[in-house]
């Protein structure tokens, strides 16, 4: 029920009706924002993946996934809240040895996984839409010692807007395939706010980068933070 209340559930049905899922080589390259090739790839997830166990919180699609599990021979796993994104996903790229996928909320998959992990990543997925102290301290606690955290969040700039002043969430929306907006609750932190949340759950973070298209976007668009653990 959750998932079907959520407007990614909407966003997902929009995508899965105008276009029947079918198998899809794996990208060539992994994106952390909305424009193609802007920005690192997966390197910022560690300089050898092979073998290591990684998983994405809010795995839409599955494109990174299969990205990693194909070109850096990782055991990728990628949650999503909505049932249809996780079979889209199964139907893309279920054929990649290493991409496995799991419906359901990031935060209960943390608690319930017995399973450590030596990178966890979020692009534009659950980091930023559940609750920090929460799903932060989830996080770290799945995480080997040394290990990587990496997300992409909306910029708290973007369009000229400004960082959240204090640490609850602010209305914000989500964009539809056919251009219809739904709204959702956002924490829209600067890159100093994500830091404090995070030393207290005991990660550090390691770099903080700012992406926007140098043609298109006059303001930032997209956060990227990267953390280790203690």
């Amino acid at each position: 029920m959750l998932a079907q209340i959520s407007p990614w559930y909407a966003h997902a049905a929009q995508r899965t009706a105008a276009a029947p899922a079918h198998a899809l080589a794996a990208p060539a390259r992994m994106e952390w924002s909305t424009h193609a090739g802007i920005g690192p790839g997966a390197e910022i997830l560690g300089r050898d993946l092979c073998g290591k166990r990684v998983l994405e919180l809010g795995c839409g699609p599955g494109h990174n996934v299969a990205h990693i599990a194909k070109h850096h021979q990782a055991r990728v796993t990628g949650v999503d809240l909505v049932g249809l994104q996780v079979r889209r996903a199964r139907s893309h790229y279920g054929h990649i040895d290493g991409a496995t996928f799991a419906a359901g909320h990031a935060l209960h998959h943390l608690q319930a996984t017995g399973q450590t992990f030596d990178t966890i990543y979020s692009v534009f997925g659950a980091v930023g839409l559940v609750a920090p102290e929460l799903l932060l301290a989830a996080i770290s606690r799945r995480l080997e010692p040394g290990g990587v955290l990496a997300f992409s969040v909306p910029h708290p700039a973007r369009a000229g807007r400004h960082p959240s002043t204090d640490d609850r969430p602010r209305e914000d929306y989500v964009t539809m395939p056919d251009r219809t907006r739904l709204p959702l609750a956002r924490w829209e932190f600067d890159a100093c706010r994500w830091g404090a949340h995070l030393s207290r759950t005991g990660l550090r973070v390691t770099s903080a980068v700012e992406l926007r298209h140098p043609r298109r976007d006059p303001w930032p668009t997209t956060l990227l933070i990267t953390a280790r653990k203690r």
